[in-house]
């Protein structure tokens, strides 16, 4: 049975947790891609983020190398108080500049106060939101490569779209070792927080209740990818890893992905790409149809 850590006690975020942390998501729901159970959890090691509840309101907050602060208190409006207890916190805890980061726009407009608060976009947090049927069909020309792509990919192997199993757990851990490889994740800590992820998705799949997916070739796994409902329009993809000696297999496991998964939803939302070319380039390049805005909020000194 899990506890509630009351502030400003905070606790590390374990699976016994969902049950309690995912309310408070259904109860308050955000388009932004870290305010699900399965993104928090999965990523705890990496940003040694931290959980506690204060009054009607969840608070989460996240220490790394490089980055320390909370995310926006999740709960009833108005949230202009529990900002400012949890900035204060932050401050109190040694924070020289305590922060509230990726908060969505309508949290950013709700305690809108020059006398309180600076607000910043980062542009490097922005989701990238797509029309889940342009995900499916690729309609028109301005989707003309990528039809290609998954064309020379049919005509050169036989291969199957199945959801995932945890008997594929091995080969998916072996595909997501090549990718570090050829990433050099020893070099980079982001890299290594997001093969950290990938474990923890496989290890926890069936207790997080999310979709997955993979493409077999030859019987093997080549490609594999995560993702569930963010809320009652849109899907999220939280991980998307393939054999990067496959030409092709990228563009097909998104697409079977995108029809499996989140055929009956409008939106599907791809995160973010952290401010790196090559990832923004990828995004932009299946057009999508909108941002989800996320700010940085500062206390007025």
């Amino acid at each position: 049975m899990a506890t509630i850590p009351v502030f400003p006690k905070f606790k590390k975020i374990e699976i016994d947790d969902k049950d309690i942390i995912t309310d408070f998501f259904l109860k308050y729901p955000s388009d932004i891609s870290e305010l699900t159970f399965t993104n928090i959890f999965i990523w705890r090691k990496h940003y040694g983020t931290k959980w506690s509840v204060y009054k009607n309101w969840l608070f989460l907050i996240f220490n790394t190398i490089s980055s320390s602060g909370g995310l926006m208190p999740v709960g009833p409006a108005p949230r202009v108080e529990p900002t400012r207890v949890l900035l204060d916190y932050l401050k109190e805890s040694g924070e020289k500049n305590p922060s509230i980061q990726r908060a969505d726009k309508r949290f950013a407009e709700e305690i809108k106060n020059p006398s309180l608060f600076v607000i910043e976009p980062s542009r490097e947090y922005f989701d990238y939101v797509y029309l889940s049927k342009n995900l499916i069909e690729l309609p028109g020309r301005k989707y003309h490569s990528k039809r290609n792509h998954i064309k020379k990919f049919q005509e050169s192997y036989s291969f199957s779209f199945e959801r995932f199993k945890e008997e594929y757990t091995r080969e998916c851990e072996e595909i997501a070792d090549k990718w570090c490889k050829t990433n050099r994740c020893e070099d980079d800590l982001d890299l290594l927080g997001e093969r950290c992820a990938i474990n923890e998705i496989l290890l926890h799949f069936p207790k997080l209740n999310i979709f997955g997916g993979v493409i077999r070739i030859n019987n093997r796994v080549e490609a594999f990818t995560f993702g569930e409902n963010l809320n009652k329009d849109t899907g999220v993809v939280h991980i998307e890893k393939a054999n990067p000696d496959i030409p092709g297999l990228y563009q097909v496991i998104n697409q079977k992905f995108a029809e499996d998964a989140f055929s009956s939803l409008e939106f599907i939302n791809r995160e973010e790409d952290l401010g790196m070319e090559g990832l923004r380039k990828a995004k932009g390049s299946y057009h999508p149809s909108f941002f989800i805005e996320k700010f940085k909020i500062n206390s007025v000194v």
